[in-house]
């Protein structure tokens, strides 16, 4: 089974992602993916690679095989070590374009988590440091492209609320 969750950033997908895997983990076994460990840095997080990526991943857990990528060090800025992901039960695809087009048909529940992107950018700052403010901005922008071109939000089964 996959589960995606989507949202803007900030929004709690991490934190869902880590419930649902506390919760299932005795029953089945689960893997959490994060979206900010396939992204290709910044400028081209939400492009064709990431895509490729999620299609490989589908396509492995779909034929109970493991899969083997490149995790994104964001501390060097440059493709970092490598990240298995095993075959499980419960695959949870987490992040800002877990949920897009290209492997909707392969989900079995896609869920939104909405917040507005000024208090999710919020959010990111105070856990990431104010030190990449620029690049959120300029993420933000990618993201809302990305929503509006793919349209994630109308696609999921489940809309949250990102609020406390």
């Amino acid at each position: 089974m996959i589960v995606t969750i989507d949202g803007t950033a900030g929004a709690g997908k991490t934190t869902l992602a880590e419930y649902m895997c506390e919760q299932y983990k005795d029953q089945m076994s689960v893997a959490v993916v994060h979206m900010d460990d396939l992204y290709d840095g910044w400028d081209d997080a939400l492009g064709l690679k990431l895509t490729l990526k999620l299609e490989g991943i589908v396509s492995a857990h779909k034929s109970g095989e493991e899969f083997r990528t490149t995790a994104f060090d964001w501390r060097r800025n440059e493709p970092g070590s490598e990240l298995v992901i095993p075959p499980v039960d419960l695959l949870i695809l987490e992040g800002v374009g877990a949920g897009q087009s290209a492997i909707r048909d392969a989900v079995e529940t896609k869920i939104w988590i909405d917040l507005e992107p000024i208090v999710g950018l919020r959010r990111v700052l105070a856990r990431d440091g104010h030190n990449i403010e620029e690049q959120m901005l300029a993420f933000l922008e990618l993201e809302r492209i990305h929503f509006l071109e793919e349209g994630t939000r109308d696609a999921a089964e489940f809309h949250l609320n990102g609020l406390n």
